[in-house]
């Protein structure tokens, strides 16, 4: 057990934020993927992924990094965070390219505002990460380059290696305390997402389905959009995957199950890139395993 790595995962645990671990000396999460999930345990119900699985429960922190010293990752969305990447140029050697927090400090002025004065990370890069409490009521997603060139956001299907953490290039540095000041208001209007359309009744393109196919869309579409906060990326997951079937089947083309259920994600709350990532994964995974219509 790497006691400064559980240290560091108790520490982010403390402050409200969810954790998980990342693979020893790396940046990708250690916890099992889709094509290995047992579908047993918290997976019961369908897979979940790292940002559903990451906790603030120090027993669980503590059993999961007495196995290995993993490196410790932060769910940005479930903890409340947006955290702003201000990264280096990938080519160091280039004079003309400004890095992230040259560009971010300009925005700043700009915007009459300075710097924040906020909680921040060194990356091992070089960079920083910026730490802001994402504002309520409001769900955003990641971003890059939206701000600007060498700045980019993590929120809501992103996560961040927190400091304390480990890589061959570098450490993650922590450079004060760890209070968060509020996501500025010139920054959230950059970031804040176009409003979703109102989701009215189901209109489908004619299409060579049954009936059975096109109930069941409908049905499972309305069940994503009125899905709780919380459960709603497992939901849409659960719900594409019980479509996929008249996919595979040939009752109903992909391209109409994805086209319904984007614009339920969406007005359920879920960004678009969250929404076309689970879709495309459901319905993979279900055409994948589809009994014959005959056993079905």
């Amino acid at each position: 057990m790497n006691i400064v790595l559980l240290y560091a995962a108790l520490q982010a645990a403390e402050q409200g934020w969810h954790v998980f671990p990342l693979r020893p000396g790396t940046k990708r999460p250690a916890l099992h993927g889709e094509q290995s999930c047992p579908r047993t345990g918290v997976c019961a119900n369908g897979h979940r992924k790292w940002e559903q699985r990451a906790t603030t429960d120090p027993d669980r922190i503590r059993a999961a990094w007495s196995i290995a010293p993993y490196n410790v990752g932060i769910a940005t969305g479930p903890s409340g965070l947006v955290v702003v990447d201000l990264d280096v140029p990938k080519d160091k050697g280039s004079s003309d390219a400004p890095d992230g927090a040259t560009t971010f400090s300009t925005l700043c002025e700009r915007a009459g505002h300075a710097v924040p004065d906020t909680y921040r990370v060194r990356t091992a890069s070089g960079g920083r990460h910026l730490y802001f409490t994402a504002p309520p009521g409001v769900r955003l997603g990641n971003t890059a380059g939206t701000v600007a060139d060498s700045v980019d956001t993590r929120a809501w299907g992103g996560y961040v290696v927190a400091a304390g953490s480990i890589t061959p290039t570098g450490d993650y540095e922590s450079l004060c305390g760890l209070q968060t000041a509020p996501l500025p208001a010139w920054l959230q209007t950059i970031l804040r997402p176009a409003p979703a359309p109102a989701v009215g009744p189901l209109r489908l393109p004619v299409v060579d389905g049954s009936r059975a196919a096109l109930a069941a869309l409908e049905a499972e579409r309305a069940v994503v959009a009125a899905a709780p906060e919380g459960a709603r990326n497992v939901t849409l997951n659960r719900c594409a995957f019980k479509v996929g079937r008249f996919v595979a089947w040939g009752d109903l083309p992909r391209h109409v199950a994805e086209a319904a259920f984007q614009a339920a994600g969406e007005a359920a709350g879920l960004t678009a890139a969250e929404c076309r990532t689970t879709i495309r994964s459901a319905l993979d995974s279900s055409i994948r395993t589809a009994r014959p219509r005959e056993a079905a």
